[in-house]
Formats: structure tokens, sequence, C-alpha cells
């Protein structure tokens, strides 16, 4: 919250405050007032988290979203400070697409997730930490990251992400193939821009994650 504050204040000193930053504040203020219980399960992330009702995809009034959209794992930290002081029973991590659009490094990123990570671990050791794959994203389909490099930055974070969980001993979801076809896109079935899920994509990925959210 402090890297948002510092920055909307610079923002509003030039008269330039744009819509996303008036949303970004509006969700983070809401997580601020809403109390994490230790036995809520927290789906935690970008637009992909954020698009959801996962409470209602679950059949589940302990499923809390603090999905944010146009979120990213460098501003993730900034964020995470009133889910660790209620201790939830689990948490679903989903992350990383718009660093990788903007331009940064996998193991950057990489890096950036496991010091959220390794924040749940110190102070609420007993929160059930699982940490997905990122989704494949659509070239063919819908003329996207055409030059290949967001693509294969998502595969490069993937192997970053699930070697980081063997080491820590945390869970890693690979919700990545379910969803990509033969091309290695993601499946034109479950979403209409190349990035993000339509209804049909998040009953895919509720079966891929029912056995751990139960």
């Amino acid at each position: 919250m402090k890297r948002f504050l510092l920055l909307a204040a610079a923002l509003v000193a030039t008269g330039v405050v744009c819509a996303q930053s008036a949303y970004d504040f509006q969700r983070r203020s809401l997580f601020d007032v809403l109390p994490i219980r230790s036995n809520d399960i927290v789906f935690l992330g970008n637009s992909i988290a954020a698009n959801c009702e996962w409470a209602e995809l679950f059949d589940n009034r302990h499923v809390k979203n603090r999905g944010i959209q146009g979120d990213r794992a460098e501003w993730l930290g900034d964020r995470v400070d009133t889910i660790i002081a209620g201790h939830p029973k689990k948490l679903f991590l989903l992350i990383g697409i718009n660093d990788l659009t903007s331009g940064r490094k996998p193991r950057e990123i990489a890096a950036d997730i496991e010091k959220v990570v390794d924040r749940f671990q110190t102070e609420s050791r007993w929160t059930k930490i699982y940490v997905q794959s990122i989704l494949p994203v659509n070239i063919r389909a819908f003329g996207r990251f055409e030059d290949g490099a967001v693509p294969a930055g998502v595969a490069a974070t993937n192997r970053l992400l699930e070697a980081m969980c063997t080491e820590k001993g945390i869970v890693y979801l690979d919700i990545y193939t379910p969803l990509v076809d033969s091309n290695g896109d993601l499946n034109a079935a479950y979403t209409n821009d190349g990035v993000h899920l339509t209804g049909e994509g998040y009953l895919v990925l509720r079966d891929v994650l029912k056995p751990y959210v139960k």
C-alpha cells in the first residue's frame, strides 16, 4: 500500500490520475477493511483471479478473492500484509503475465513471487501455499505477442516456479497444461482475447483446483 500511495501522490501532483490507478486504490482499500480469517481460502493474483467468482465456483463461502486487474509480482509484496495477518488456511497464488508483458525477465518475476512465499512461510506458517503456473497465451487466434517473447517467458517462468516450489516444499499447480492447445496456445475455446478466461475456461480451472481447495 505504501508504494501505491506514493505513486498516487505523485500522479495527483502532476494532475495525471488514470482510471487504473483509481481502480487499484479502490481494490486495495477494500481488501484492507475486509478481514481474512484462519479458515479462509484466498485466491491472490492479477485479473485471472480478480475476474472469477471463486466462492460460487467452488460453492464455498470461505473462499476469498484478492485479485486485482493488472497486478504484477513486483507489486504483490506491498499488499499482502492484511492477508498474512489473517493467517488463512490456504493461499492460491497466480501472478506474472503482466510482468512479462511489461518486459520483465522470468528470473525477476520468480524472485518476487519467492519473496511473497517466504513471507507467508515465515509469518503465517500454517498457511498451505499453492503456486499456480502462469497460463498460456494465444498468439494465432488473437494476434497477441507475435514476437514469441511472452510465450517463451511464460514457459521459462513456470520452470523457475516449479523448481522454487520443490525447493521450498510447497505445491506447484500446473494449470498451463489443461488449458493449452496442440499449438502451444491458450485454447481458443476458453478465451475471447488470448489472455483471459471465459466461463468455460474457469470450469476447466475449477476441475484442476477442486481437489486442493477441498
